[in-house]
């Protein structure tokens, strides 16, 4: 049974970490006026203020200060600062039976994925896909803080459609229901054949992805279809795939037409350009809870029936 954590309430103590690179201080400063704004307090982790070359400090001390947050009582949730490359280095070295004991809503996506399904899957604690301070570093989008509050607030039966300027499209047509899992498509091809990879069965699983080319973009699914991840999902969510090239001499397929060849001859609904990920617009989506799809030509949508926190 999937661990929901405490709903996020006005006036909430927000903890930040930094679990992979290190973060400008200009931007986070920008970030947390936001979060100011709506009435939050953030509290900052040591990581957020550490730079070792690239990283926010060493990976035992990113994994100290997540840690950290989940431990200390006064900490209602806990937002990633940002992604990068690292995060792998931090998963074995986390408590999570500790996190199990003292559950709470832990946000990010990107290089974060790693640490959103190794958390879902070892502690059961029901995780969040979703936006983290460079999010808010650069811009203020009233949907992503609307879908944040909303998901994370406990309101029942939230529906995440796409707005007016990333319309979602269908790819295949139907409806489906299962546990969402996914996150960063080359992160959850990296965790196949190890301890943390992705149990996709019976799941409604999304993937999103960022600055790759289109052959890359074509291997990794493959990799999934032939490791058999895709065997049994019940539904299939793509992101927005942002900044995917071509080469000189072209590939031949766009990434619709990409999934759509991957997937042949497997039987369930499929949604594209879905507003999770890298772009401007980023939704707050539960991952290791029950939610449904419905891949229809006028209004594709994830229904989220029952809140995710308690």
């Amino acid at each position: 049974m999937p661990l929901r954590p405490k709903r996020l309430e006005a006036g909430a103590r927000i903890g930040v970490v930094s679990p992979s690179y290190w973060i400008d201080p200009a931007r986070l400063e920008r970030a947390v006026s936001v979060f100011e704004e709506q009435g939050y307090e953030l509290v900052l982790g040591r990581s957020t203020g550490l730079k070792q070359d690239k990283f926010a400090g060493t990976p035992e001390e990113r994994a100290a200060d997540i840690m950290a947050m989940f431990t200390d009582d006064s900490i209602d949730a806990i937002v990633c600062a940002r992604g990068g490359y690292g995060a792998n280095r931090v998963l074995p070295l986390l408590d999570y039976g500790l996190i199990h004991e003292n559950p709470k809503i832990f946000v990010g996506f990107s290089d974060v994925t790693g640490l959103l399904t190794s958390m879902a899957q070892r502690s059961g604690l029901v995780t969040f896909h979703g936006p983290m301070l460079t999010t808010y570093g650069r811009e203020t989008e009233p949907y992503n803080l609307d879908t944040f509050h909303r998901v994370l607030s406990g309101e029942a039966g939230v529906r995440i459609g796409a707005p007016p300027g990333c319309p979602a499209r269908v790819l295949r047509a139907g409806e489906a229901g299962g546990v969402l899992l996914g996150g960063n498509l080359s992160l959850v091809e990296e965790r196949l054949g190890t301890a943390g990879q992705v149990d996709t069965r019976g799941a409604i699983l999304f993937l999103e992805e960022i600055d790759e080319r289109l052959h890359s973009l074509d291997r990794m699914l493959l990799h999934l279809r032939e490791a058999g991840a895709l065997d049994h999902i019940r539904g299939l969510v793509l992101g927005e795939m942002l900044e995917i090239r071509d080469t000189a001499e072209p590939f031949g397929k766009n990434t619709d037409e990409i999934a759509l060849d991957v997937c042949s001859g497997l039987d369930f609904p499929i949604i594209s350009n879905f507003p999770c990920g890298h772009g401007r617009f980023q939704a707050t989506l539960p991952l290791f809870h029950e939610v449904s799809i419905r891949a229809d030509g006028n209004d594709p949508h994830i229904l989220i029936p029952e809140p995710p926190v308690v």
